[in-house]
């Protein structure tokens, strides 16, 4: 049994559910849609943020209707983001596959997205609790300004940790954030709780981004190309670091060419190349385990059940995944 195995134990009758009702959500009529939404099918991810729902609301006890509608939500409103991020970043590969506006073209794979974005909020509406929607409402705003933000820091000259944090907290974290905050609040959690909650999503979402970063450092078979970031102008955590202790002016030069997508493969591999010398990923790899363990701080303070443990392990396998 491989960790990801393990940590479904608890809700693995519900998460079953759960993906059967997202499968059926990907249908339509129109052949041009049907024909996208079944390549999105095909690309089978971990359902990462519909097991945080689904164990958070175990933590309170057992899981109702409205808890593997909420489950559900999140796993269509998750893909419905990855479509649209990759039409903004003009990616053509997803998981290794062939990327939807690759496929189809950006018109159908926007309309795809918002298709299943539909369906996330249908999900929602389904349990009668307008909170939930607002709880959803706001994370689409964060991955919004998240994005807007990661485009305006183009053309500026500083480049800070600040900013990056920034980044990922609208565009990754404030979704796992919003899944727990959503589990606790269904499962009648007090208010301490549910804060309590919220805040541990949003550090597991940290976690997983800065995890996603130092991957791209490595030439795993994780369907991500060494320095794939900096082909798409990113700077992340591990090279963000080696640029502001080190001082190297002309590496700085070179990132900021990585900014403005100007920068050549010979480029961008010598300044992955710097970042492992400066001891880039071993900082992030710091403090993806200083945010991890702020998460299990949060864990050890409710009762020693299978739910609380499998989260626990949730949390080790976001940060010791190699893929």
């Amino acid at each position: 049994m491989n960790p990801l195995q393990k940590i479904q134990i608890p809700v693995a009758t519900e998460l079953a559910q759960c993906r059967d009702m997202f499968d059926l959500s990907l249908h339509h009529t129109s052949p041009l849609l049907n024909h996208a939404l079944e390549m999105i099918g095909s690309h089978k991810g971990k359902m990462m943020r519909p097991i945080m729902v689904l164990l958070v609301s175990k933590l309170f006890g057992e899981i109702d209707e409205n808890a593997r509608h909420i489950a559900c939500a999140y796993e269509a409103f998750h893909t419905a983001s990855l479509v649209h991020d990759d039409v903004v970043d003009e990616s053509n590969e997803r998981r290794g596959q062939k990327s939807v506006n690759s496929e189809s073209g950006n018109k159908v794979a926007v309309l795809a997205g918002d298709y299943i974005l539909a369906t996330a909020l249908h999900h929602l509406s389904v349990t009668n609790t307008p909170v939930l929607v607002d709880i959803m409402a706001e994370a689409a705003k964060c991955l919004a300004d998240g994005e807007l933000l990661q485009l305006h820091n183009v053309d500026v000259q500083n480049i800070s940790e600040e900013t990056y944090f920034q980044i990922i907290r609208n565009k990754t974290a404030a979704l796992f954030s919003a899944c727990a905050h959503s589990a606790a609040l269904n499962a009648k959690a007090t208010e301490q709780q549910v804060e309590q909650l919220k805040s541990f999503g949003e550090i597991v979402g940290i976690c997983f981004q800065i995890r996603d970063d130092i991957f791209d450092y490595s030439n795993d078979n994780i369907g991500k190309p060494t320095g794939n970031d900096m082909k798409e102008g990113k700077l992340t955590l591990p090279v963000i670091y080696a640029l502001n202790t080190s001082g190297d002016a002309d590496m700085s030069r070179i990132a900021h060419r990585v900014k403005k997508l100007i920068a050549t493969p010979d480029e961008i591999a010598q300044l992955v190349s710097f970042t492992k010398e400066q001891g880039g990923i071993e900082y992030a790899i710091s403090s993806m385990n200083s945010y991890a363990q702020q998460a299990k701080d949060i864990l050890n303070q409710y009762p020693d059940n299978a739910a609380r443990q499998a989260l626990l392990d949730y949390v080790d396998y976001v940060v010791g995944r190699t893929f």
